[in-house]
């Protein structure tokens, strides 16, 4: 009874049509334009942002972890790149191959605090110290 049940159950559903196909492809494709093609082209966006905007002075680093200094522009795709403190270590590198660029200039130095009193204290505190022979080493 229950085998005859579901044969005339199958038998009587419905299949989908052609117009379900459409729009499950079409769905299927929009859901791949937001998940992939879609932030690779803010990303590329961004990369090309980051481009334009280099100058020589700026540090860098490479996407393979060396950091290093803008010399100078030659063309639009290669830049000529100084590493570390050695002034003869000059390279030419493609645009392509730096990963993230730092503004000259940029980088903030804060001056000391006004908490002046607390070092003092430290200073006396190590002034009595030294005058009862208990200096550290």
């Amino acid at each position: 009874m229950l085998l005859t049940l579901l044969e005339s159950t199958a038998t009587t559903a419905k299949q989908p049509g052609g117009l379900f196909w459409v729009i499950y492809i079409v769905i299927l494709v929009g859901f791949m334009w937001l998940l992939i093609i879609r932030p690779q082209k803010k990303q590329k966006k961004q990369m090309e942002d980051l481009h334009k905007a280099m100058e020589p002075g700026d540090n860098i680093m490479t996407t393979g972890g060396f950091y290093g200094t803008i010399l100078d522009i030659v063309d639009d795709t290669t830049v000529i790149v100084e590493f570390g403190n050695n002034k003869n270590c000059r390279i030419p590198m493609h645009k392509n191959a730096i990963a993230e660029i730092e503004k000259a200039g940029s980088a903030v130095v804060k001056d000391e605090d006004e908490d002046t009193p607390v070092k003092d204290e430290k200073k006396e505190d190590k002034k009595a110290d030294k005058k009862l022979g208990k200096t550290k080493e």
